[in-house]
């Protein structure tokens, strides 16, 4: 039996895995829910046994998919995790991977797919949605410099927000973070981006893919 927690802002979807993860021929069982990175990080040092895979959506409140993914390097090493994200660029899987997990997975993948990936991941083994691994492939083969790639994880944090068109103080709110050290953020992703506004790094996320026209 495969012990998964899952970590979404959102109860109907939660509610959604569990349906479909606890199938009777799935073999997995949902030991624990959180609905931010904050409450799984508090909540994993009680769950005994561990589960086996950490079911994350990439996308949420306070610090975050990927901020929470840091956090685990260290407090949770060993235990598989599982990203779960409605980003189907290239820019967000690398900065997943890069930070320890083990599989990436849109959320538009068939239900069957979420089963595979919890499977491949409890066992060691690396899954990528196979539409992004061939993005993934082919942008390496390509060979041109994406400059996003320079932004720190918070600062891709907040470059996303802000080519959403958010503004300063609602990506502080989106994010649990001072209005001025967003403000920071802007000024460091205009610098490495070469960006003189907002506009300007819509565009760059457009180009990169990193959010959808």
């Amino acid at each position: 039996m495969i012990r998964v927690m899952l970590v979404d802002d959102h109860a109907v979807v939660r509610v959604g895995f569990r349906m479909l993860l606890q199938a009777a021929d799935a073999g997995i069982q949902i030991v624990a829910e959180a609905d931010s990175g904050e409450q799984a990080l508090a909540t994993l040092p009680d769950i005994d046994p561990r589960p086996d895979v950490l079911l994350l959506d990439l996308s949420m409140p306070g610090i975050g998919g990927l901020e929470t993914l840091r956090r685990l390097r260290s407090r949770a090493q060993g235990m598989a995790v599982l990203v779960l994200s409605a980003h189907e660029d290239t820019a967000h899987a690398r900065r997943v991977l890069a930070a320890g997990a083990l599989g990436y997975l849109s959320k538009r993948s068939a239900p069957e797919a979420l089963v595979q990936a919890v499977r491949c991941v409890a066992s060691g083994q690396r899954y990528i949605d196979a539409a992004l691994a061939q993005k993934l492939a082919l942008a390496q083969l390509g060979g041109e410099a994406n400059p996003v790639e320079a932004l720190s994880e918070r600062e891709f944090e907040v470059f996303v927000q802000l080519a959403r068109g958010g503004s300063v103080a609602a990506i502080a709110t989106q994010l649990c973070l001072s209005a001025s050290t967003v403000g920071t953020h802007l000024y460091n992703i205009k610098q490495k981006l070469g960006a003189a506004n907002q506009a300007e790094i819509t565009l760059i996320a457009l180009r990169w893919g990193v959010i959808e026209p």
